[in-house]
């Protein structure tokens, strides 16, 4: 016949399932612990990395901002002895091409102008770019329209807008000109101007 179980092998069984149990439960912290102590140690090392990423892309942000100055200066080297013929080709003579023309206005209103060009009875602001886009255009329109607020002393004279630019996509100078601005474009080892011969330069 079966022993019967006595109260006290009751009792070991329990203890023993007690003491197993808390075993586990031990075993399981302790695996938890490490997980976690593995999962902070990974974000410390991924934020790591990311302020690292974060940096060397700031770094080279300003180095593509040095090299995008140096280059649009390089082209304003280019276009500005250009200027003479290219305007005096329709019939508008120079006088005089200055550089980064600035001039502010209360409000913390403010314009730059690349290339400003000047003879006795007109102006061409010149926006001179590498690479020409439609915003570059867009934001050479709305500088035309104040650039008299800035300068007042020019409101008697015709003011012309013209932009130059390396690279000028075809939908971009096709744009640029209907809105009545001179085309300045590389071809070859010159500039010349993009606009056909029956063009009208818009006056503001």
């Amino acid at each position: 016949m079966p022993q019967t179980a006595t109260f006290d092998d009751v009792w070991g069984m329990f203890q023993e399932m007690v003491r197993e149990d808390r075993e586990r439960r031990t075993e399981l912290d302790r695996r938890f612990q490490e997980t976690d102590r593995q999962l902070h140690a990974m974000r410390e090392e991924t934020d790591r990395l990311m302020r690292e990423v974060s940096k060397q892309m700031k770094e080279t942000d300003r180095k593509l901002d040095r090299l995008g100055d140096r280059l649009g200066e390089f082209v304003e080297g280019l276009v500005a002895p250009a200027c003479k013929t290219l305007f005096a080709q329709w019939g508008i003579p120079v006088h005089q091409v200055s550089r980064r023309v600035e001039a502010d206005l209360p409000g913390g209103r403010h314009i730059e102008i690349d290339l400003f060009v000047v003879n006795t009875d007109a102006v061409s602001l010149v926006e001179v770019k590498s690479k020409l886009t439609l915003d570059d255009v867009r934001e050479h329109l709305a500088r035309l329209s104040v650039f008299k607020e800035f300068f007042p002393r020019y409101a008697d004279c015709r003011t012309y807008g013209a932009v130059a630019a390396m690279v000028i996509a075809e939908n971009v100078s096709r744009f640029a000109i209907s809105q009545g601005l001179f085309v300045i474009e590389q071809a070859g080892d010159t500039l010349r101007m993009a606009n056909e011969a029956d063009f009208k330069p818009r006056a503001w």
